[in-house]
């Protein structure tokens, strides 16, 4: 490293949503609130080294993941950056090397965007307070930074925090907004989801037919647009109730109607779409035929894609673990599956 460059990064980590974001306006904003819960083992690992003057106009001089060369997304940050430098000042004079590390595999049904954007936020406002323009609070650094990851990726501005977030208005949440998350105070969450696990199951490893970006632009003109918009009101104040007070079946039915009615906009949208597999399918089903035999309140929800989160308490670890070795590996792409569950929230990193 040179005497003028400098390195700055953080380990942010990708959420899933349980009360579903889809469908957006205006620049990033959701059309209806969503909540979701931050994962612990499904990070990126972002390092930026700076340093001064920008050689060819573009900020973005090199970026990795994973060690290896990425130009589409190296466009797609250096374009974010650029649309940035109003926000962030200092951008016009400096140049940035990016090298991302994931936890995780690209088609694995978890957000990465959510988590390399964010963490590209936090590393914004590290650099902001670095060139002098330093938040007054944490609060407030931590705000600014779930504004800025909203508009490289919505879903981001919910991964700047740990634990249970909630994005977008609403009258059931103080402060909630449109332009950034806010964590739910622990307090008004029940102790039972403390803990609680999220089982990745890869039901196809494949790139998706349609991308999250055209599925929210389908929602514009879609038919039960409103409809959806009054449902996902309901439905999150519904959770909070059932995150506050303990209440698992409550909790079950809400994420499972939350991730079925996802799907179900994409296919009714024009033209319509059907990002499931048939092992989706039949995971689904063995899922709900498991928890009818046993009463083990776990349940299923997915991204804009074709595979499983299985959610599932911490009391019931062991036999819901023997139960996915036993039943569900055989039908998971390569008989893959990802452990995962509840985060504290992104850290910064040390050089």
């Amino acid at each position: 490293m040179s005497a003028t460059e400098r390195v700055v990064g953080w380990e942010s980590p990708s959420n899933i949503a349980l009360v579903k974001y889809w469908g957006k306006h205006g620049n990033q904003l959701p059309m209806n609130p969503s909540l979701s819960f931050t994962l612990k083992n499904s990070v990126v690992r972002l390092k930026a080294r700076y340093f001064p003057g920008n050689s060819d106009s573009s900020i973005l001089q090199e970026f990795t993941l994973n060690g290896s060369q990425n130009q589409k997304f190296l466009n797609r940050i250096e374009s974010f950056l650029q649309s940035q430098k109003l926000r962030y000042p200092f951008l016009n004079t400096i140049s940035i090397d990016i090298e991302s590390q994931s936890t995780f595999p690209h088609s694995a049904g978890i957000a990465s965007s959510a988590a390399a954007f964010s963490a590209l936020a936090l590393v914004l406002e590290t650099l902001n307070d670095t060139f002098g323009k330093k938040s007054s609070s944490q609060q407030e650094f931590f705000r600014k930074a779930s504004y800025s990851a909203r508009l490289g990726s919505g879903s981001a501005c919910r991964s700047v925090y740990g634990g249970y977030t909630v994005w977008g208005s609403t009258p059931a949440v103080t402060n909630a907004s449109d332009d950034y998350a806010i964590q739910i105070d622990s307090n008004d969450i029940h102790p039972v989801f403390d803990n609680i696990h999220d089982a990745i199951l890869i039901a196809d490893a494949g790139e998706k037919a349609v991308s999250s970006s055209q599925g929210h632009n389908l929602m514009q003109n879609h038919p039960y647009r409103n409809s959806r918009i009054i449902q996902a009101g309901k439905n999150l104040e519904t959770l909070l109730y059932a995150l506050k007070t303990g209440e698992e079946q409550l909790f079950v039915e809400i994420v499972e109607n939350e991730a079925l009615t996802l799907h179900g906009l994409m296919m009714t949208s024009n033209p319509g779409y059907v990002l499931m597999k048939p092992n989706t399918l039949l995971m689904i089903e063995k899922i709900r035929e498991f928890r009818l035999q046993t009463g083990v309140n776990m349940c299923f929800t997915l991204d804009a894609g074709p595979n499983i989160h299985l959610i599932y308490f911490d009391k019931d670890k062991r036999i819901v673990r023997e139960w996915i070795e036993n039943n569900m590996k055989s039908l998971c792409c390569n008989e893959s599956w990802i452990d995962d569950g509840l985060g504290e929230g992104p850290i910064p990193l040390t050089f």
